[in-house]
């Protein structure tokens, strides 16, 4: 009985005395500040990545794998950049000739719901669809350690990257990436201000 009592006794003790390992290095990565928001934690996971200015308020990349957002982050800088420059380039009388019946005299904020009503909205859902389902194979491969890095579809016809150093790709990057985001928020303005104005270019 007193073996039992002295044995509790020092398990009780042992649970307010100082630990050692690694919590050490857990509480001085938690002490690090965002460089972004340096009123919250930076998070640990962006590091490494190019771009990263620890932004990541809902702590998304706690709970999916960062290449896996980097490669959605990168898909979606893309398809902006194309599709502003396509909404303003339609506003400003860009056509591909000849013209389909029922798209006469439409712009860029009502091109959509011609391309429903002549059913080429569902084509084009049947086509990204597919290259959505290609484009996932390299990107379950990427996920299961294949080296690939993050929106590399080795696609390059330029030869934006050709000789050029490791610190002159990382620019490269880092431009690409820079101007996806502000792509992301102005396609949705663009888009916002068009259909609020009514009017086309440069919609006001």
């Amino acid at each position: 009985m007193k073996l039992s009592l002295t044995a509790c006794l020092i398990g009780s003790a042992a649970a307010f005395a100082p630990s050692t390992g690694g919590r050490a290095s857990t509480s001085l990565a938690a002490s690090e500040k965002s460089a972004s928001l340096p009123f919250l934690p930076a998070p640990q996971n962006l590091k490494g990545y190019v771009g990263d200015v620890g932004f990541d308020p809902l702590r998304i990349s706690d709970y999916f794998p960062m290449d896996y957002l980097r490669e959605a982050e990168l898909k979606h800088s893309r398809m902006a950049m194309l599709a502003w420059t396509g909404f303003v380039a339609v506003d400003n009388g860009l056509r591909v000739y000849p013209l389909p019946d029922g798209y006469e005299g439409a712009t860029s904020a009502t091109a959509h719901d011609a391309a429903v009503a002549t059913g080429a909205m569902g084509q084009i859902l049947l086509f990204v669809g597919i290259l959505e389902c290609l484009s996932w194979i390299s990107v379950s491969q990427m996920l299961q350690g294949s080296g690939r890095e993050p929106g590399d579809f080795g696609l390059d016809p330029i030869g934006f990257l050709e000789g050029k150093s490791e610190a002159e790709i990382e620019s490269m990057k880092l431009k690409e990436l820079k101007n996806g985001r502000l792509a992301m928020m102005a396609f949705g303005g663009v888009v916002t201000q068009s259909v609020l104005s009514g009017h086309g270019f440069p919609y006001v």
